[in-house]
This record gives C-alpha cells, sequence and structure tokens, in this order.
C-alpha cells in the first residue's frame, strides 16, 4: 500500500450494492486524476503506515520530469533500509546485511493495474462517493470513498490533495466500513527542489554492497502447468513469475508467482514443491488489510496472497488446479 501514496484495499456492509455516485467526478475520473498526480508532481515527506498493531514511518523524496519518476524511501523505523527507483528499475540497500537488491518491477504507482486492465472494468466492480474535504498534511484535500459492487473485494476512503490531486492518505475499509490499514503523509512539500541526478547517483553507489539479482523468468501459468478452473469476478491474470533456484528445472518446479488483478486489488498466488517441514497448516492469516491462505495441490503448496477478503483469496485457492502430471 505504501507504493499507492509513493509513486503516486466490508463484507457484510459492502457485500449490498454500493450508493450511486453523488459527485462530480465518476470513478475513473477520480483514479485516473489520482494516478497522474502520482506521475507528474515533485515533492518531498513523511509517510506513515498502520496496519493493526503495527506502524512504520518513512521518509519519501519523489521527482519527475514528464517522461521518468526518481524516488528515494529511506525507512524510519524498523530495519534500516533505503530503496530507490527509477522508472521500473528498483533498488533496494539493507546496511545492515550489507546487500543491494536489484529488480524490475511492471507494477508502480497509485493502483498499479489501473492502466492495464480495460478502462471500463473498474466501473462495473466500484463505485465513488465524495464525502468532503478536510486536511492532511496541512494541505486541503477533497475525500472520496471507493466502494465495492459485491463482496470480493475492500474499499477505500481516499484523501487527494485539491489542487494537484495527489493522494495524502489512503484507507483500506473492512466489515462495516472497519478500517484495516491506514497510509497517510504527515509531513508534505509539493513542487520540492528534488535532484534526479542525485537520486540516480545514489542508485549507482553500491560500493560495499553485495549486488543481489533474483533470477525472475516470464512466463505463463499455462506453460508450467496451472490453470484456474473458475473465474473470480473481476481479476484478470497481470503476470506470472518463476524465480529459477537451479538449472534444469522442470516446468511446475521453480517456485512460481501468478498475480491477478481487478484494477485496484491484486491477489498473488505463489506456487512451490511442496516440503512437509515447512508446509504443515493450512491456517489464513492476515496483518492489516493483507491476508493470506495456503493449501496443497498435489505435490506442491499454494499460497493465496492479497489486499483483498479472505473469501476471495479462498476462491482463488479453491480454483487453481494442475494440468501437467
Amino acid at each position: 500500500m505504501v507504493a499507492a501514496l509513493t509513486a503516486g484495499a466490508c463484507v457484510s456492509v459492502l457485500a449490498q450494492p454500493a450508493p450511486a455516485p453523488t459527485n462530480s467526478r465518476s470513478v475513473s475520473e477520480w483514479l485516473s486524476r489520482m494516478h497522474e498526480a502520482s506521475r507528474q508532481r515533485s515533492y518531498t515527506g513523511t509517510l506513515v503506515v498502520s496496519a493493526g498493531a503495527a506502524m512504520s514511518a518513512s521518509k519519501i523524496w519523489h521527482v519527475c520530469d514528464g517522461q521518468q519518476q526518481v524516488e528515494r524511501i529511506d525507512s524510519l523505523t524498523g530495519a534500516p533500509r533505503t530503496t530507490i527507483r527509477r522508472n521500473n528499475e528498483v533498488i533496494t540497500f539493507a546496511p545492515e546485511s550489507k546487500t543491494a537488491t536489484v529488480e524490475k518491477r511492471e507494477s508502480l504507482g497509485l493502483f498499479p493495474d489501473m492502466g492495464r486492465t480495460p478502462s471500463n472494468q473498474i466501473p462495473q466492480f466500484y463505485s465513488a462517493r465524495e464525502v468532503g474535504v478536510q486536511r492532511v498534511a496541512g494541505h486541503l484535500a477533497d475525500t472520496v470513498e471507493i466502494l465495492p459492487r459485491d463482496e470480493w473485494r475492500f474499499g477505500y476512503r481516499i484523501w487527494s490533495e485539491q489542487q494537484s490531486g495527489l493522494v495524502v492518505k489512503i484507507q483500506t475499509l473492512g466489515e462495516q466500513g472497519a478500517v484495516l490499514e491506514q497510509v497517510a503523509f504527515t509531513e508534505l512539500q509539493l513542487d520540492a527542489p528534488v535532484s534526479m541526478d542525485k537520486l540516480k547517483q545514489a542508485m549507482k553507489d553500491t560500493r560495499g554492497y553485495e549486488v543481489i539479482k533474483p533470477a525472475l523468468k516470464k512466463t505463463t501459468a499455462e506453460a508450467q502447468g496451472w490453470r484456474l478452473k473458475e473465474a473470480i469476478p473481476g481479476f484478470q491474470s497481470m503476470s506470472c513469475h518463476t524465480r529459477e533456484a537451479g538449472q534444469g528445472l522442470a516446468p511446475g518446479q521453480a517456485p512460481m508467482q501468478w498475480v491477478f488483478s481487478d484494477g485496484l486489488a491484486s491477489v498473488s498466488l505463489f506456487v512451490e514443491p511442496f516440503d512437509e517441514q515447512r508446509h504443515r497448516q493450512e491456517k489464513p492469516a492476515a496483518v492489516g488489510a493483507t491476508h493470506s491462505v495456503g493449501r496443497r495441490v498435489g505435490d506442491h503448496w499454494v499460497t493465496a496472497m492479497g489486499e483483498v477478503p479472505l473469501a476471495t483469496l479462498k476462491r482463488f485457492i479453491q480454483a487453481i488446479e494442475r494440468t501437467q502430471p
């Protein structure tokens, strides 16, 4: 959920039809405005994330020139960590272990899959309702609720800075509108003089660090011998990767991540060979808005994880099946 703000998820109540929009913007117009603001504005700020009893804070520097986005995120709580990205290139420095992990991430920004799913899909599953104006980190912000039309996804309450549209606060709403997770700026300077060149230089300076590049290979679930026997409403397959742990592995043996999205919420299916010592129970887990559940499927273990209701993950994990021995 941090990414939703830096480049820039109500069962019984939300299972009922969402109220019709009463504001002047449609759900697509609200989201497009927020999405573009996160891609176009330069800023610095302090971001606080609360999920259940856990809380963390980060310092953000974000700059863009219309074509490139560069940002740095320094953790202020927990283990020291600095993450710097240039567009989809990301490097994470961990000072305690002296490691620098280099990755490419396709999904970036506020609701990153919004632009990769059909533009007419989101209004089928969500509506927007304007609920007023509040101050966040010293800035006036329009408050809008993005409410689901069924029980398979969460809702969102979003604070969008009035002049720019930048998201300054976002809550993930659960049953009866309960706040499951919250991300908010406590301090924010818009149009800050952030140096893109300095951030790029810091990204390249790996002296004293062991550089790690995870061996990810783009593939398809079908090529790995997997499929869903039923579709989950609104969720489309976005990407599939395997993590190569060795050479010459047969299809389906390398750990796989299969990502689905409805444009706002996302679900990942992690598939790996079954290990009796590690995979002993199918007990669901939850941290804030993120839920997970595991299940054995033949000689494999499947974990479903995402910022969606547990019932949605259970539907995914019951739908996945092996097509190859």
